[in-house]
């Protein structure tokens, strides 16, 4: 069975082209979103079992996003991506509700499997 993704970045080339990433791996890309707010809108309407979401967005950023989805009680995988590595942000990736980070030079189909496995 093939795992559900919502892709949350505020880049439309990013998306499309993670998008064929995912889907070439397996993955249903059920949605996409380019803020925050819009993230937490598709996430509500599509359920999807992982949401990949870029930590810097316009309006709520990622771990907003994050916090509001395990705050609904949804069973989603939260997966936050950056261009900034992990020590970037500290303290509040350390105590983020997310299932994990990936830079996103080190983004593939392969890494977020084995972080929702």
């Amino acid at each position: 069975m093939r795992r559900t993704v919502l892709l949350v970045d505020d880049h439309d080339w990013f998306r499309s082209m993670f998008r064929r990433v995912l889907e070439a791996d397996g993955f249903e890309v059920v949605g996409e979103s380019a803020d925050g707010e819009a993230a937490l809108e598709a996430a509500e309407r599509l359920q999807p079992e992982i949401v990949i979401v870029d930590v810097q967005l316009p309006g709520l950023d990622g771990f907003e996003v994050t916090d509001r989805l395990v705050a609904a009680g949804r069973d989603t995988a939260v997966v936050l991506i950056s261009t900034r590595g992990a020590s970037a942000y500290g303290i509040r990736l350390a105590e983020s509700r997310a299932c994990g980070f990936i830079p996103k030079s080190a983004l593939s189909a392969g890494a977020v499997a084995a972080l929702v496995a």
